[in-house]
């Protein structure tokens, strides 16, 4: 039995972060820790908050959907006051922090699926939303993260065929405080030389190759759902800004800001 209560103390002792996780706030239970986040962010809580509850009771994913969060799995949100030009990155060095947090502690290998989910062997193990709050140059960013942890599939055979956890994987329990904290690190490591930059600096270019090249969507048929459209074609690449470049059967290229992909 994995010893695993969560608890402020416990997410920021030793933490080796300079800011990213040396504020957390805990809750056993929370509708949403991106509604918590909102209000402390708007009361001024510092850059690097974290919210953390063991328990979400109405989470929202992307394009409203909801995402909810049984105990013994991960739901946290990240206070961030980027630049203006490093907006196009977190997608990116959120979604690598969750792949690098979980091999770090597990020694999967997840993958990204555009544009924001986490999978293990073809099957999605966590989600990332963002939400950015911007007033002329200054920047308020939320990063929620959701990570199936410790679920039991067999009490949600709704969701068995197109989700998986990192229990279920390996074969036993994993310590979520371990995963937090590890991600929390890999975090801040991929943020900072972007807070210092922008999006045409090296720093910013090199976290683009090692997100594209974690992209398990490239090279694939897929059908995207945008808001406005439902596109089919090939994936195939992204742009340093993120979108999806999809190539479309009568041989055009069409540019996918946002969406949600299907593996075809």
């Amino acid at each position: 039995m994995v010893e695993d209560s969560l608890s402020a103390n416990a997410i920021t002792d030793g933490l080796k972060t300079h800011f990213i996780g040396q504020k957390a706030l805990y809750y056993p239970s929370l509708t949403s820790t991106m509604e918590v986040a909102r209000q402390v962010a708007r009361e001024g809580a510092a850059e690097g908050t974290v919210i953390i509850a063991d328990e979400q009771t109405a989470g929202k994913g992307r394009l409203k959907r909801s995402w909810l969060t049984p105990k013994g799995n991960i739901a946290l949100s990240v206070i961030l006051r980027p630049g203006l030009s490093a907006l196009p990155a977190l997608i990116m060095l959120a979604s690598l922090a969750v792949v690098h947090g979980i091999e770090a502690v597990t020694g999967l290998k997840p993958q990204i699926k555009w544009p924001n989910d986490i999978l293990v062997n073809g099957k999605k193990i966590a989600g990332i939303l963002i939400e950015n709050d911007v007033l002329g140059n200054r920047v308020t960013t939320i990063i929620g993260i959701g990570i199936d942890v410790n679920l039991r599939l067999a009490d949600f055979p709704e969701i068995q065929a197109i989700a998986t956890s990192l229990s279920d994987k390996l074969g036993h329990e994993v310590s979520r405080l371990k995963v937090i904290r590890a991600l929390l690190v890999e975090m801040e490591r991929l943020y900072l030389p972007l807070s210092a930059g922008g999006s045409q600096t090296r720093p910013y270019f090199a976290l683009f190759d090692e997100w594209r090249d974690n992209l398990v969507t490239l090279g694939k048929k897929v059908r995207v759902t945008a808001e406005d459209a439902t596109y089919e074609g090939i994936a195939e690449s992204v742009d340093t800004d993120g979108s999806l470049l999809l190539r479309r059967p009568d041989g055009t290229l069409t540019r996918v800001v946002a969406g949600d992909v299907t593996l075809r």
